[in-house]
């Protein structure tokens, strides 16, 4: 799907701006379609681009006429001033309550008037996830459009996001792909700019931090633009980086929600996180004081070895961390719910592709063994809920399923273990997670690594 322009089309007269409306302007926002810069352009419209890339750069940027558009180091598409089509759609709707959606819009123009025209945005609320072209992400996508929302998926290949959602049944005016490359802070940057820049009246009213890698065979480390090992720098500060862009969208929403997703492998008091080694340990955050370049592998000092699987561990420690920290220093002044969660272990899902085909094969039926197992669809409609449930308006906390992980289910319901099922409750974090120093110094480290990009 490719949009690139929103308007704002005011309500009718006689009709007053819905309760719990985003827009503070009372209108409908609606997004027009355009060329090839997100996503793939729907049949029957026309390039709109000018024909030359102006002169104007954002950023360091590699000239390159690529239809109009702007390609930057990391291969991100930028595009150039366009001459875009909008097209003003009659704004008689009613009202439906749907509940944290609370009040979506279902208007008068025709399906096909606003899937190949433009896409009405109307006054549902909006949810940026990053990771939304697979697993975890595509699931919870899912379920929120579903209940109502809209969601931007920030996505590292906007043409896949088109066609997986198409697959799983997601509606085209449901959602707009954007790419994103965490693995550059300059493309989270660009990111963040172009989101402003071309879509100035839409107003972001919740976060969700998903993307992550996991490179546990990997015997040596990859490296981000920057300079940071691959899963500190992806699954950590790219997002850290993302927060920080997106604060005062956030703030202005009044009652948004930022959820980084975390992990039982981070938390010590679990079992997948004490017994299962390697296991979390941050040290004084030494490798992630020294900074990019190259001149660490892992985070806790310079001097470690690197380890794949460790480098996962500690990044998730660093997103639970960072979700604590967050709440303690903005919560109060923004009214933000800073949480995470963990959704469940998802055995099957593509985040194990590094892993050998045997484990592949067995893991799965292991974790059902031990009521472990949770499916996509099911962890998908968890991180749906952590948006949409009024429960998890509470900031500061780390929810869960169906028991906290600190045990096998051996009975027969499989009640306890964190896997399908089960009713959603405020689970705790391990000592080295609520530790207040350890908060301060990830949050003082990672704003030195990410301010050159704010």
């Amino acid at each position: 799907m490719a949009v690139l322009a929103c308007m704002t089309v005011p309500p009718p007269s006689h009709a007053a701006s819905p309760p719990g409306s985003e827009n503070p302007s009372g209108g409908i926002t609606t997004l027009a379609f355009h060329t090839g810069v997100f996503g793939s352009r729907p049949a029957g419209l026309r390039p709109a681009f000018a024909p030359t890339v102006p002169a104007t750069r954002m950023g360091e940027l590699r000239a390159v006429n690529d239809g109009g558009a702007l390609r930057s180091r990391a291969g991100q598409y930028r595009p150039a001033v366009p001459e875009y089509r909008q097209r003003r759609v009659v704004p008689g709707y009613r009202q439906v309550q749907d509940s944290r959606a609370s009040w979506r819009v279902s208007m008068a123009a025709t399906a096909e008037e606003m899937t190949t025209e433009g896409v009405l945005v109307g006054t549902r609320r909006v949810v940026l996830i990053t990771g939304a072209s697979s697993g975890l992400g595509l699931s919870a996508t899912k379920a929120l459009c579903e209940k109502g929302y809209f969601i931007i998926a920030a996505v590292r290949d906007p043409a896949k996001m088109d066609a997986v959602a198409k697959t799983a049944g997601i509606e085209k005016n449901s959602f707009v792909a954007m790419k994103l490359e965490l693995s550059s802070l300059q493309s989270v940057k660009d990111f963040v700019t172009n989101l402003h820049q071309f879509f100035p009246d839409l107003h972001i009213n919740d976060l969700i931090c998903n993307a992550a890698v996991y490179l546990p065979k990997d015997p040596e480390p990859s490296w981000t633009e920057e300079g940071y090992e691959m899963s500190l720098g992806v699954n950590h500060l790219g997002h850290f980086l993302l927060v920080q862009l997106l604060m005062e969208d956030l703030k202005r929403a009044g009652d948004a929600r930022c959820i980084i997703v975390g992990s039982v492998t981070g938390n010590s008091n679990t079992i997948a996180g004490s017994f299962v080694k390697p296991v979390a340990e941050l040290g004084n955050l030494d490798g992630l004081r020294a900074g990019g370049g190259r001149l660490s592998t892992m985070v806790a000092t310079e001097k470690e070895a690197f380890d794949g699987a460790k480098a996962y561990k500690d990044a998730k420690a660093l997103n639970m961390i960072t979700t604590l920290e967050l709440h303690r220093r903005f919560h109060d002044s923004t009214n933000i719910t800073f949480s995470s969660l963990y959704p469940g272990c998802i055995a099957d899902t593509n985040l194990f592709r590094e892993k050998r085909q045997w484990f592949r094969s067995l893991w799965p039926k292991f974790m059902k063994l031990i009521g472990s197992y949770v499916s996509e669809k099911e962890a998908g409609e968890r991180l749906a809920q952590v948006i949409d449930d009024p429960r998890c308006s509470k900031s500061g906390v780390y929810w869960s399923w169906n028991g906290n992980a600190k045990q096998i289910a051996v009975n027969k319901e499989k009640t306890g273990a964190g896997g399908a099922g089960g009713e959603i409750f405020e689970n705790e974090f391990s000592g080295m997670i609520t530790d207040k120093d350890k908060g301060r110094l990830a949050y003082e480290y990672s704003m030195e690594a990410v301010k050159d990009f704010l």
